[in-house]
């Protein structure tokens, strides 16, 4: 009897270590966490105010369909607003996708879209003139690189913006900054910090 006791505590144990093992392997396959967004201290400081983070919202945001509104329907995508006291502002956007090649092909296509998207903004607007520049990749997982665009209507109103697109795994992400200004006005070297936290964030 003791031994056919021992003999049953010992298969109980056995079925135990192997419901936790597959309890694991389960837990392990799990779908991966969702990419996380940028904060409101990781934006290029601001002179005179402070940045505020908005929540992280479903869909793609207005400012980036100024350039991106041909590449972007179809995807599953998430952003993230950030305002400051005065004219400058900043959004991410966050797609995955399902494929490393997929992303890479994604990530590709908008940079193209963004390079050819000043020639494409003066035909649709005859009272508008728009420059791009092109800032250069930054070296962070699977790649970034930033671009900058500046708009000037007639009547006066002249914008600066600068653009990031990067690529951790299947996961793209594009981070937009602008305020009214010129190239002058836009920083560069901060913006590519901030884009390298980006993608850095992201898994």
């Amino acid at each position: 009897m003791p031994k056919h006791s021992r003999a049953g505590g010992l298969t109980v144990l056995s079925l135990t270590g192997l419901m936790l093992g597959v309890t694991l392997a389960v837990q392990a396959g799990a779908a991966p966490a969702a990419p996380k967004f940028l904060s409101a201290a990781d934006l290029p400081p601001h002179p005179s105010s402070t940045w505020t983070a908005g929540k992280v919202t479903n869909g793609v945001p207005e400012e980036l369909q100024l350039c991106l509104k041909d590449v972007l329907p179809g995807y599953d995508s998430r952003y993230r607003d950030f305002r400051t006291d005065l004219d400058t502002s900043a959004r991410q956007l966050t797609i995955e996708v399902g494929t490393r090649t997929k992303a890479a092909a994604l990530a590709t296509r908008m940079n193209k879209e963004i390079r050819t998207c000043a020639d494409r903004l003066e035909q649709g607007d005859p009272d508008l003139e728009a420059t791009y520049k092109d800032y250069g990749k930054v070296a962070v997982e699977e790649g970034a690189r930033v671009h900058g665009l500046h708009t000037e209507h007639s009547f006066g109103a002249t914008d600066i913006h600068l653009l990031s697109v990067g690529r951790d795994d299947r996961t793209v992400t594009v981070v937009e900054w602008s305020q009214m200004g010129d190239f002058a006005d836009a920083p560069v070297k901060a913006f590519k910090k901030t884009t390298a936290t980006a993608v850095n964030k992201l898994h």
